[in-house]
């Protein structure tokens, strides 16, 4: 009879009977951002480790997503003090040139338009509350739409301190639509650019000095604490790791930021935003309102940043390629990349990634601005 119970608790315990529906279709899901990283190198540094987290936040039984789970404990520490987002910005910092936006102040203007989308949506998830039935807050409401910075520490911190249970959602949506962007940002260059406007050759940058690249990032965050201190952790992090890498007496320091200390919270961080997930976490209508209105955020915020760059291009006497509007969202330097890609299809001779960079770097300083605003208004 004993052994009758062992073998019957023995059976209920493994994964063929534990296992549920909804935790099969998250695996499912979890194996597709493997196979993005691993066969179409899409972000593998983010892909890799999501997708491997989300596997392990949907064993059965096991727990590993929980508050005595290993991935629950990291995330405890982590993702919900906002601490990860803190430290990565540091190593973005350091690994970050705003020499680009130095050399050419006007493409700042481009990063602070595809913040456009952060603050659309946030009408759009009231929207979505209101006559959708979706149950966001105003604090929800913000928290999703700083998704389409396409900034996921950014993300991650500025959910963290409005809404914690939507943590998990809004970090995948922003990581996903990061590691997505050579595939939803090139239709959106194209609608919204002429062939004619996406072959312009833009005049090379001037060479910025060493004591403008000093001083950027102390002035930069002068300025954070004199007009939005609830900016400064985000601002003051990735201004730190800048000014580390530019001093030039810190070279072991900045290799450290740049290398094994991003690094080390890169990975900590993709397994616990994988960890959320969880099928019974992630699996809801609300998770698929910010997925949908993250999108939208996306698409909003790269097509201000070329609506504009095309106004600038038309007053300004200097010619300006439009698509280096779409660099304004703070995927660095994904987003840059793509304008380089799509300029050179246009014209080989094209080469835009220096100038991208501009407004690239600039939308991260926007997205953290937005983030600190966002934080002011409805904290």
């Amino acid at each position: 009879m004993n052994f009758a119970r062992s073998v019957a608790s023995l059976w209920e315990s493994t994964g063929i009977i534990a296992f549920t529906g909804g935790q099969l279709a998250m695996i499912l899901v979890s194996l597709v951002l493997i196979y993005l990283a691993v066969e179409k190198n899409f972000e593998p540094l983010l892909l890799l480790p999501i997708g491997f987290g989300g596997i392990l936040a949907n064993v059965p039984v096991a727990a590993i997503s929980g508050p005595e789970g290993f991935l629950g404990m990291i995330s405890m520490v982590g993702l919900e003090t906002g601490i990860f987002p803190l430290m990565i910005f540091m190593g973005v910092g350091a690994m970050t040139d705003f020499g680009p936006l130095i050399a050419n102040p006007r493409t700042a203007l481009l990063g602070a338009a595809a913040q456009f989308g952060i603050f659309a949506t946030v009408l759009g998830a009231v929207g979505l509350s209101v006559y959708a039935g979706m149950d966001f807050t105003l604090q929800d409401a913000a928290s999703i739409g700083i998704i389409g910075g396409a900034d996921g520490p950014t993300a991650i911190f500025l959910a963290s301190r409005l809404s914690p249970d939507l943590v998990g959602a809004i970090a995948v949506a922003a990581y996903s639509y990061m590691a997505l962007v050579p595939i939803i940002q090139p239709p959106i260059m194209r609608l919204f650019t002429t062939p004619e406007q996406r072959k312009i050759v833009m005049k090379q940058l001037r060479q910025v000095s060493r004591v403008e690249k000093i001083l950027f990032p102390l002035i930069t965050l002068a300025l954070c604490i004199i007009l939005l201190p609830t900016a400064t952790p985000l601002i003051g992090a990735l201004m730190f790791g800048n000014l580390v890498k530019e001093s030039g007496v810190a070279d072991r320091l900045s290799k450290t930021l740049q290398g094994p200390f991003i690094d080390s919270v890169t990975i900590l961080l993709g397994l616990v935003v994988g960890s959320k997930l969880e099928a019974a976490v992630f699996l809801r209508v609300e998770t698929l309102g910010i997925v949908v209105l993250g999108l939208l955020a996306f698409a909003l915020g790269t097509a201000a940043g070329l609506i504009l760059a095309q106004i600038m291009n038309k007053i300004s006497r200097i010619p300006i390629n439009p698509l280096i509007g779409a660099a304004g969202v703070s995927a660095v330097p994904m987003a840059a990349r793509v304008v380089n890609k799509v300029g050179l299809e246009a014209n080989p001779r094209n080469f835009l990634m220096m100038h991208a960079m501009g407004p690239n770097v600039a939308g991260v300083i926007g997205s953290a601005v937005a983030a600190g605003v966002l934080l002011a208004v409805f904290m």
